[in-house]
């Protein structure tokens, strides 16, 4: 990562989740409470499927994908979220941002873009029953899994890379006004830069965007072909099976991108990043804790 030697500013500052005293030790215990079952009970996933012979399967070759990207998506921000709602001094260093930037972008859309690798498994295992161990075999999961990797860590070193060269020489509270933002973002750094972004936001809106819409219509799309298969089957018992194997999947699409659906088609009765913020809190608090449970019951 080649940083910007010009810059002044060698920390930021962030000022989190403003609440109310009394609260603010529920709001702690709260998100502590949600990561630590992120971690054990996306660790129980990743340890069960490793240590079952009969889990060795696409399905949850890549489940211990996603249950390893929950884990890291949450270890990236709720560990400084908590420490800076302790403390006084709510500072980040200026490399520790970048990293977290970067971290946050790798992981967040490397996680998109397996949703509709998983989406495709599920969809040869329906469509394909007697060819699925053929169609996904083991070269074709490991090409997939990495692919999604590789793609998300490119589109990660995009946004990284360019905002880390942008002189900061003015303030260093990151996103200034009513809210505050609790972690180091594209959107809320650019504004405390001292150049001209335009270029920067464009990339933000067309390459980000790209990558979300083309991730959520090719997962559509996977389900589409399911919903086709699926009414091809006769007996019932036939088409609740065929259901069961990409229920839980599917739960786990519809909540994550029906929350950023929700926040994000919202009216802009604040700045947009307030909506950020609240997609940012339920994308590394609070899904990556429900994920492995939806996988358990479902």
């Amino acid at each position: 990562m080649n940083l910007n030697n010009s810059t002044s500013v060698t920390e930021f500052f962030l000022a989190g989740l403003e609440i109310e005293d009394f609260l603010q030790v529920t709001l702690v215990l709260s998100f502590l409470l949600l990561y630590l079952l992120t971690l054990a009970a996306n660790l129980s996933i990743m340890i069960i499927t490793i240590s079952d012979l009969t889990l060795h399967t696409p399905m949850y070759f890549f489940l211990w994908n996603l249950a390893f990207l929950d884990i890291c998506c949450s270890s990236v921000v709720v560990p400084k979220m908590l420490t800076n709602l302790m403390s006084q001094k709510k500072m980040i260093s200026f490399y520790g941002c970048m990293l977290q930037v970067h971290f946050f972008h790798f992981l967040g859309s490397t996680e998109g873009i397996l949703f509709s690798v998983m989406a495709y498994d599920r969809f040869v295992a329906i469509a394909h029953p007697l060819r699925y161990s053929t169609i996904m075999n083991k070269s074709v999961c490991y090409g997939l899994a990495s692919s999604s990797w590789v793609i998300g860590f490119c589109h990660a070193s995009v946004h990284s890379i360019m905002t880390s060269r942008l002189p900061f020489c003015g303030s260093n509270v990151v996103n200034k006004g009513l809210w505050k933002h609790f972690f180091c973002d594209v959107k809320p750094l650019l504004n405390l830069a001292c150049t001209d972004v335009s270029l920067n936001f464009h990339l933000l809106a067309r390459v980000t965007g790209t990558l979300a819409i083309t991730t959520l219509m090719l997962t559509i799309l996977s389900y589409v072909f399911i919903g086709k298969y699926l009414l091809k089957i006769k007996t019932s018992q036939g088409r609740k099976r065929a259901v069961s194997t990409c229920s839980a999947h599917f739960t786990v699409v519809t909540l994550q991108y029906g929350t950023a659906i929700f926040t994000y088609a919202q009216p802009h009765k604040k700045d947009s990043l307030d909506q950020d913020r609240a997609a940012a809190i339920m994308f590394t608090v609070i899904t990556p804790a429900l994920n492995p449970i939806i996988y358990t019951v479902l």
